[in-house]
This record gives structure tokens, sequence and C-alpha cells, in this order.
């Protein structure tokens, strides 16, 4: 897997399981990570931190009682410390009908590069030179521009697990990225700006595209009001739609369907959503920040196809969610990581040439709080561009969007080409959206 196995990982989580004694089932994961962050401010660096952490978790569970411990060092005394104290837990844990490991399911592993030798091999003071440079970049595309924050930041995690049901996995991965934050002030008002660059390793990052693109951010509210209250179409930003796709997500959670905590619970093979909309969350993709191999049960990631055509086919569970519910488990122990929607065919400003009067929402504020994920009434600050006559015109803040999620996803009316792998647990993309309620003036 990932190329590599992490061989001293994994005999020690074999070591653990072969402990186990009849009538108790053993889970030991064991992990170890490096991270750097770099924030520079001005051409300095203002903060600084590169660390190595390292852990070993054991869950034990006896007659449907279950009890966990960790500890942060390696050695046989002290994992051994670990199990005996995961086994006292378990001691006093309620019984629970449902707890049990993970079952191998014979899904096969879909092997990725989530690892980088030349992310493992960049030298510090280069990843400095990163937030620097695009420090500079950006404070060359206007004049009015002043630096937030430049940012470089980087991790690798070693990990191997093993279980007495006959689970074992290890693999290794890094990623890394760039972002800056900018203020632009024009006569007594400031606006705000900010951009990503990504890549497998930081000769890939595009830093006058993130430059620029953060630059455009700020300069673009300038001068914004606060817009009249109506019924309008809005155009989210990829951006936008990636966090609007995290809160999605969450509802399409078999934990929450199982607790009655989702909108779509008992509404399988009903239309939920456009036609346009088939949504996916395929972990196996590795465009995806967050591509992995293996879930938190240590079952193969898999693609899943969560909405088809509008139509929802179904939820995602772990092993725990798929026991309570009579099901399998969809190896998504850590819920959905790699949402996607299928893209159209048009760019944004295609999509926005189609549209006569309506909102670009550039940026929301207070999402997942503005979100009820229950009854799926949905509320957010936002600002934005005024869309007039197929073009964007005046910049407007300080207002509201409002609608149900349920009203939403069938209001899509057109879907982007224009996909962002952005560093979160979904890719974005513009959405046309229609019969949005905007609260302003």
């Amino acid at each position: 897997m990932s190329g590599r196995t992490v061989d001293d990982l994994q005999a020690i989580a074999d070591a653990i399981v072969a402990e186990a004694v009849p009538g108790e089932q053993i889970a030991a994961s064991l992990s170890r990570s490096t991270e750097t962050d770099v924030r520079v401010r001005n051409g300095e660096v203002e903060h600084f931190v590169s660390a190595q952490s390292q852990g070993v978790g054991i869950t034990v569970i006896v007659d449907g009682r279950t009890g966990t411990s960790s500890a942060g060092s390696f050695d046989e005394a002290s994992w051994r410390e670990v199990l005996a104290e995961a086994r006292e837990n378990a001691q006093y844990g309620s019984v629970d009908e449902f707890a049990g490991l993970a079952e191998p399911d014979g899904v096969p592993i879909v092997e990725q590069k989530l690892w980088d030798d030349d992310l493992a091999a960049f030298p510090t003071e280069k990843k400095i030179e990163i937030a620097k440079e695009l420090e500079r970049l950006v404070l060359a595309e206007d004049s009015r521009l002043r630096i937030d924050d430049a940012n470089y930041s980087d991790g690798s995690t070693e990990e191997a697990s093993a279980t007495t049901l006959g689970i074992r996995s290890s693999s290794r991965s890094n990623s890394c990225y760039a972002t800056v934050s900018v203020l632009v002030d024009d006569n007594g008002e400031t606006q705000t700006g900010w951009a990503f660059a990504l890549g497998e390793n930081p000769a890939q990052f595009d830093l006058p595209a993130a430059a620029k693109k953060a630059s455009e951010r700020a300069t673009r509210l300038l001068g914004a009001v606060k817009p009249p209250s109506r019924v309008t179409t809005v155009v989210l930003d990829p951006m936008v739609t990636s966090q609007f796709l995290s809160i999605i997500g969450g509802t399409l959670n078999g934990e929450s369907v199982s607790k009655g905590r989702s909108i779509f619970a008992d509404r399988i093979g009903e239309q939920v959503a456009s036609p346009l909309v088939t949504l996916v969350d395929n972990p196996t993709d590795s465009r995806a920040y967050y591509a992995r191999e293996t879930d938190g049960d240590g079952l193969a990631a898999r693609r899943n196809v969560l909405i088809e055509n509008g139509v929802l086919k179904m939820f995602v569970h772990d092993a725990y969610s798929a026991r309570r519910m009579k099901t399998k488990s969809t190896g998504n122990a850590g819920g959905c990581v790699a949402l996607q929607l299928t893209p159209g065919t048009k760019t944004q400003e295609e999509l926005i040439a189609g549209i006569e009067d309506g909102v670009l929402i550039d940026s929301v504020q207070g999402l997942h709080s503005g979100v009820n994920p229950v009854s799926g009434d949905f509320s957010t600050g936002a600002s934005g561009l005024v869309i007039r006559n197929g073009k964007t015109a005046e910049p407007i803040r300080e207002f509201t969007i409002a609608s149900t999620l349920q009203r939403m996803l069938l209001d899509v009316q057109e879907i982007g080409a224009d996909v962002d792998w952005l560093p979160m647990r979904a890719a974005g993309v513009s959405l046309v959206i229609t019969g949005v309620t905007m609260s302003g003036a």
C-alpha cells in the first residue's frame, strides 16, 4: 500500500493483538507523524513549528463492553500497560449489543500514491522561502494590499493497525499546501481575500496564481454595500460549494441517520435533488486532499455513490453504524472525506452569462452554525457580487442567504466544470441554485 509498508509499527500491532485471550476482541493502531507550519509577515518569520509525535491506541471488547487506552510510546512495557488499562476500562463499560470490531469484507484495497519523496526531502529553508515568496507576489499585485499572513504547512504520517478479526494494514502518507490571507484598504474601507496553493510537493505550487486569486477576492469587494432583500438565483463559488457539500455529507452519515439526526432518514430511493446532482464520496481518487487506502476501521476505502441523478442511493457506514442499522460497512469509518459532484461543462463565467439577475456568493460566514441538519434549515451570512445581464456587477456584503438543504438540492440548475481540489473534505465546483432568499437592507 502506498508502495511501502511500515514494518516496525506493523510488528508491534501484530504483537499486541496476539495477546488476546478467548472471548476478547482487540484492535491496535500505531502512528508517528511530523508537521511543519510556517507563518510569515512583512518578510519575517512570525511563527515556526516543526514537530514530531507518535502514539499507540488499543481497543478491547469483551461481552459487548468496550475499553480503550493510549500512550505516546511504542516500547513493549508501554503498550503492555496500555493493553492492561484498556482491559480494565472494558470491565466498567456499559453493555452495547452493537459493539464489535469490523469484519473483513473482501473489498480489495486500491493502492494509491500517498507518499511523495520530493516532499519528504524538501529543505526547511525552502519551505520558509515559499511563504515569503507568496507574500512578495501578493504585494506586487496591488499597492493597496497588505498581508494578514502567508503560510506554508505540511505533514507526514506513518501508521499501522491490526485486529483479532484479521484486519492488517500499514501505510505512509504526506501532504502540503500554502495559504495567504490579505487585506485591502481603500478610502477608509477594508476587505479581505485568501487563496490556496496545492501540489504533491512544493515544486508543484502555482504561487503566482494563488497571489492573483487572493488579490482579486479582496479588491473586487471594495465599495460593497448591503443589498435589498429578495428571492434570487445564487452562484456558489467552488470554496462555498465545498463547505456546502461537507454539510450534506454529514447528513448522509449512518450514525446521524441511526440517531434520527438526518433530513434524509427513510428516504432511500427518493428524488432528493435535481437530476443534475450525482454526489459521490471517493477517497480512492488521488486528487482528493484526504485520499486514503483504508478507513478508520481498517477496511478498504471505496467509491460510494450517495446520490445518483438526484436519487438518494445510500448512506455511509462504519462497522458500528452498519451493525446498528443491520447493513454492511461502506468503508467510511471517519465519515465522508472525499466528496465530489459530477461536474458540468461550463466555466463559472459561462454559468454567470446565462443569469439575468442573481448573486455570486464569494464567501460565507458561520455556515455550520447556521445549518440545522435535522430540519434542514439553512441561513448564513455572505458576501459577493451582483449578477446583472449575465455579468458580475457591484459588490455586496452584510446579507444572509436562506433556504433549506432539501430545497437547495432540488433547486440546483447547473453545475460548473471548474472543479477545485481544495484541502477540505469535498472538492469545490461552481453551483447555480434558484429560489434562495437574500436578506439585506
